[in-house]
Parts: C-alpha cells; sequence; structure tokens
C-alpha cells in the first residue's frame, strides 16, 4: 500500500488542453473515486496515473517515487478495466496466476497468493471452471483478482461496474467496499454514477471540463455543495435552483414569489440562486417558499415526488407516499432554512 500525490497535473492532446492543473494528494488505504460527466477528464486522469498517457506537464508520485517516465509495469500498480479482459481459454485460476506472470516468486508461493485471492473473493470453488461458465459479476471478480494477486501499491479501477446490470452493480459495489475493508488497499476508482460514488468512496473528486470542482467526503458534497454544479450533480433528483436577489437585511426574493429571511451576512442587491434538496421540500412545512400547482406525480410508495409549476419552472418536493396532492392541485412548499443553500448567479460559488 502507497499514498498517491498529484501535482499540478496538465494533459494537452495538441494544442486543447483537457487537464487544468489537477493537485490530489490520496491517503495510504484510502478510497478515492473520480466522478463526473462524460468528457470532463476522469479516466484521461486515471490512464496518466497508469503510465497509459505522457503526462505534459506536473508529476505523479507514488509511495514517494516520481512515476512520470515509468513504464506501467514499473509504477507498482495494478488497473481493473470495464472490460473484463480476461482470457475465455485459461481457467479462473490460470486467469488470476497471469497477473504473477513476471513474478520471480516459487511456483508454491504463487500458488498459495491465488488461492488466498481466490477466497478472498468467493471464487475458491471456480478456480477450474472456464470464463464462460461465470456470470458477469463472477468474471469481474476474476479480473479484480487478477489485480491483486500482485499486491500492488495502488488499485485503479477504470469504470469497472458500467458493464453490469443495476442488480449485479449493487451486488459488485457492496462486494467492493467489503473487499477494501478486509484488504486496506489504496483505491482510486472511476465512474460516472453518482450512487457509486457516494456509496464506495471514503472521499470523492468531483470533475468538470478538465478541473476539479470539489473533493470531500460523501457527506460533505453533499451537505456543503462548492458550487452549483457540485449541487446538481450529487443527488437524485438534482437540487432545485431558484433564482433570487438579496435584499435589505439579508432577506432573498425569489423570482417564483415569496421572501426568505436567513439571518446570514449576504451583501444587499446581489443575484443569488437559491438551492434546496428535493428531500428538503414538503408541502405545507418550514418557511412556505413555493406556490403552484402540481404538474406531475411519480409514486415511490412510501414517498411521492411531485413536479410543481412556478415562473422559473417545475420543482421537485416529496409528498406523503399514501396522501399525495392531486395534480392540479394548489400547494405551498416549504424547507427549514437550514437545509437551503445560497450560490452567486454570476460565478456558481456557495456563499457563506
Amino acid at each position: 500500500m502507497a499514498n498517491l500525490v498529484i501535482r499540478d497535473l496538465v494533459k494537452t492532446y495538441d494544442k486543447t488542453e483537457v487537464l487544468h492543473s489537477i493537485n490530489l494528494e490520496v491517503e495510504d488505504g484510502e478510497f478515492v473515486v473520480f466522478v463526473g460527466p462524460s468528457g470532463c477528464g476522469k479516466s484521461t486522469t486515471l490512464r496518466l496515473v497508469a503510465g497509459l498517457e505522457e503526462v505534459t506537464s506536473g508529476s505523479i508520485e507514488i509511495a514517494g517515487r516520481v512515476v512520470n517516465n515509468l513504464e506501467p509495469k514499473d509504477r507498482d500498480i495494478a488497473m481493473v478495466f470495464q472490460n473484463y479482459a480476461i482470457y475465455p481459454h485459461m481457467t479462473v485460476r490460470k486467469n488470476i496466476g497471469f497477473g504473477l506472470r513476471s513474478s520471480k516468486a516459487p511456483k508454491p508461493e504463487k500458488e498459495r497468493r491465488i488461492e488466498s485471492v481466490a477466497e478472498l473473493l468467493g471464487m475458491t470453488e471456480y478456480l477450474d471452471r472456464k470464463p464462460s461458465q461465470l456470470s458477469g459479476g463472477q468474471r469481474q471478480r476474476v479480473a479484480i483478482g487478477r489485480a491483486m494477486v500482485r499486491d500492488p501499491a495502488v488499485f485503479l479501477f477504470d469504470e469497472p461496474l458500467s458493464n453490469l446490470d443495476a442488480q449485479l452493480r449493487t451486488q459488485m459495489r457492496l462486494e467492493i467496499k467489503k473487499l477494501h475493508q478486509r484488504v486496506g488497499s489504496t483505491i482510486v476508482f472511476v465512474t460516472h454514477d453518482q450512487v457509486e460514488a457516494m456509496t464506495m468512496a471514503d472521499r470523492i473528486v468531483i470533475m468538470k471540463d478538465g478541473h476539479i470542482q470539489q473533493v470531500g467526503t460523501p457527506s460533505e458534497v453533499y451537505h456543503q455543495p462548492a458550487n452549483t454544479f457540485v449541487a446538481q450533480f450529487i443527488g437524485a433528483p438534482s437540487m432545485n435552483m431558484l433564482p433570487g436577489r438579496v435584499t435589505d437585511g439579508g432577506r432573498i426574493d425569489l423570482s417564483t414569489g415569496g421572501s426568505l429571511g436567513f439571518g446570514r451576512d449576504l451583501p444587499e442587491g446581489r443575484e443569488v440562486i437559491l438551492g434546496i434538496r428535493p428531500e428538503d421540500l414538503h408541502p405545507g412545512q418550514g418557511s412556505a417558499v413555493i406556490e403552484g400547482a402540481v404538474n406531475v406525480r411519480e409514486p415511490l410508495g412510501h414517498e411521492t415526488l411531485i413536479y410543481v409549476g412556478t415562473s422559473s419552472g417545475d420543482v421537485i418536493a416529496k409528498a406523503d407516499g399514501r396522501t399525495p396532492p392531486a395534480v392540479g392541485e394548489i400547494v405551498r412548499l416549504g424547507a427549514a432554512t437550514e437545509t437551503m443553500h445560497v450560490f452567486d448567479a454570476q460565478t456558481g460559488e456557495a456563499l457563506a
């Protein structure tokens, strides 16, 4: 195990800069997840760490050693890709053992490590089977096992669950998290799925357009988003964004109607955006901020999502699952002020 330090990392293709001075330190044994929309630079960053792309400028350190000019095989990393990339003609035992092909360890030691990894992954009884006799989740475990058997300093996962169906994704998320808790390896995991990021990570790195937007624990990026992008990217359904203007006394007049007092030191006259998560917004509760007709209902069993029409578009709130408002019914939505977020309308940055 080892820490990973990325300093001022820049990547350009021809004259186009796709990564802009990325800085990050991953602690020894930490599980860090990169997340963001397609094209944000998360996989490029991972490939640079792995040595599959050439660094334009900046440095990458693994266990205190700069690895910029080292071949992938010399970086003491192991990578698991979206594609299983396991050999169909080999048994599970041979596929896992393929990770030791360049090792000088004696054969009994190699066999011991294969057996140990198989036991950790719950694959002992499948060691003599071919990949065609395995499920998708079991094949992905084999790919993880081939990486684990080398005992690398850092594990790199590039969207390894994307090819699995929803049920298997949930199962593999849990298994990878349990595996990390047992083994304590340093893991860098890339995904476009914010649910994967929230459920698996010690810390999340949220990227957009080649820039890091925020680094924090799942709780921090959810409850204290740094800007409107993070606020809307993390959480489903997305946070409601209501335009407004700060008036005297730190009150906010909303474009949807109504006024709210925050008791915060907000600059008078500033154009702002008020952010409220749907789960914090309910009919007839808290400080009333919105009034409108219910346009759509989405029953979820124990609760119902309601889409309420306003001058700024539909606002999403949560209502009781047993007695939700009817479509067309006029409702007043409210939330506790401590659950609301205020962002600068020009920059999108969170205001204290």
